[in-house]
């Protein structure tokens, strides 16, 4: 009987790869944006030709309806796309899945349900802002302290759920998960309570849990709370969980949570998932008044002194993410700032006011940056020293969650549909 039981759990344990694809996938042509900011993790989608112009009348390949509000990403492996929902006073909490291919709606399911949601929710949030993630067989959703789930993709069947990860979220959760070796990480840093817990993606159990030791200086619960979604690196051959919080940017052995280093700064409130060139990261400080910081990565212990190499402090975005693309860095602000940071001096080469407000992060192709604001406008740029702008399209609703791009497309989640953005036969 023991050889039998142990035979299923290593069985089951195979399903759940570091990589989320089988051994014969092609990676240069399977449809893929399984996770917050795609499988680059930097919002890149090379070699794909999404539409450079659009509308409600013009490359619009299909438009579905959602319910509720969320925030969530739209995610896509092959033909399903998943994103989270919930109803604007966060007593129900869904996950939705499309078709891809044609829009319909093959899933809405109604995941958690709650009596009483927490106080002090901010209304730019909503109760389902973080991105769920997907691998072959199964979906992760998260709704922070509400609730985490693994579903089966093919059925849409709960397949274990946990509601006992306590964190007071003090204005609602934003941080998404992430998939690693057989673990799903996330954070949750609230007013209460700040950590990383990594979790068996087959059953749910906890397999690590790393409580924050920053020095926050203050009991103002804002200064506590963070949202940030950790990236995986390699350096020197050493994986890295790069885990930005308030106060300070962390990073964890992911196979066991143990501290390597910290870099420390005076931000709170850390939203944008930063970047990785190979050698440099780009982190993000968050509110009070955002920081981008170019850290060189290696070193052991409080690295602030010795590895930031610049800092740049204006026209820095608190909520968007800032983008890698064609060599070249790009940020947008809050307001509708435009601008590219030279990577290597952190000065700010070329800037461009677009207007409007902006909380979803920018994304871009090989030749092109795309933006979108909460008032339904789309813009599009070269990538190039000088960026021109090719476009200023608009939808009916806006943007706060991040598009994705995948097979020749734009996944577009305003405050009310799912788009999908492409070429249409005869449209110029």
């Amino acid at each position: 009987m023991k050889l039998t039981y142990w035979l299923f759990v290593v069985s089951l344990a195979c399903c759940f790869s570091e990589r989320p694809f089988s051994a014969q996938d092609d990676s240069q042509t399977r449809i893929d944006w399984h996770q917050f900011r795609g499988p680059q993790q930097n919002g890149t989608a090379p070699s794909q030709n999404p539409p450079m112009e659009w509308s409600e009348q013009k490359n619009v390949l299909w438009k579905s309806a959602t319910h509720g509000r969320g925030w969530a990403s739209p995610v896509v492996l092959d033909n399903e796309i998943w994103l989270s929902t919930a109803t604007e006073d966060g007593k129900k909490m869904y996950a939705m899945c499309f078709a891809l291919d044609s829009g319909k709606k093959l899933h809405d399911v109604l995941i958690f349900e709650n009596e009483a949601v927490q106080p002090d929710y901010h209304d730019t949030n909503s109760y389902a802002s973080p991105t769920p993630v997907m691998d072959d067989q199964y979906v992760f959703v998260h709704y922070g302290a509400y609730g985490t789930a693994c579903l089966e993709r093919a059925t849409a069947k709960v397949v274990w759920q946990r509601r006992d990860l306590p964190c007071n979220h003090y204005r609602g959760a934003g941080s998404s998960p992430i998939l690693f070796e057989n673990m799903m990480i996330v954070h949750l840093d609230g007013y209460d309570y700040q950590y990383v817990v990594a979790l068996d993606r087959a059953t749910g159990k906890t397999i690590w849990k790393r409580d924050r030791q920053v020095d926050y200086g203050t009991t103002n619960g804002d200064i506590f709370k963070s949202y940030c979604t950790p990236l995986v690196i390699n350096v020197d051959g050493q994986t890295q969980l790069i885990s930005p919080t308030s106060k300070a940017v962390l990073a964890y052995d992911p196979r066991s949570g143990e501290e390597l280093w910290r870099a420390k700064y005076n931000e709170h409130s850390t939203t944008a998932r930063p970047l990785f060139d190979g050698q440099h990261l780009f982190v993000n400080t968050g509110f009070g008044k955002a920081q981008l910081l170019c850290i060189r990565t290696g070193g052991k212990g409080d690295v602030t002194g010795t590895n930031i190499l610049w800092t740049q402090r204006k026209a820095i975005g608190s909520k968007p993410s800032q983008i890698l693309a064609g060599g070249r860095l790009f940020s947008v602000t809050d307001d509708g700032l435009l601008s590219r940071i030279d990577t290597h001096t952190g000065e700010i080469a070329w800037q461009e006011r677009l207007g409007g407000n902006y909380s979803a992060s920018l994304v871009a192709t090989d030749s092109h940056l795309f933006a979108f604001d909460h008032e339904g406008k789309g813009y599009v740029y070269t990538l190039a020293d000088q960026p021109q702008r090719v476009s200023r399209n608009s939808l009916d609703d806006g943007c706060r969650a991040s598009p994705a791009i995948v097979a020749n497309s734009l996944l577009v989640r305003t405050s009310t549909h799912l788009y999908r953005l492409g070429q249409v036969s005869g449209a110029q």
